[in-house]
């Protein structure tokens, strides 16, 4: 995973000494990065990260970040009384940015 379940912690504001849902926060960042990867064309270690590759945007691993905290915070499909969209604001442009529009 490129993000951990420390830094979902931080981005949902969650103390890092909780770790009730520490499993939890896993899939959903597995799940997120999963989501992003297709919706990409591409796994992002085999494209940044390692050796001889660029470092990993930033952008890539806030749309992962905002993605899983988002199911994690809107565990249904719905939600009542509001409004709720596919994808949070950004994180759609993030991927449209990074995104591997070849064919082949």
């Amino acid at each position: 995973m490129i993000i951990s379940v420390e830094q979902i912690k931080e981005q949902l504001n969650i103390d890092a000494d909780d770790n009730s849902d520490n499993a939890l926060l896993g899939r959903k960042v597995a799940a997120a990065q999963d989501h992003i990867e297709r919706l990409l064309g591409f796994k992002i270690a085999e494209r940044f990260g390692g050796e001889d590759q660029d470092p990993l945007p930033a952008a890539l691993a806030e749309a992962v970040s905002q993605l899983a905290a988002h199911w994690y915070e809107n565990r249904e499909a719905s939600v009542v009384g509001m409004s709720a969209g596919a994808l949070p604001f950004g994180v759609q442009d993030i991927v449209r940015e990074y995104r591997d529009y070849s064919f082949g």
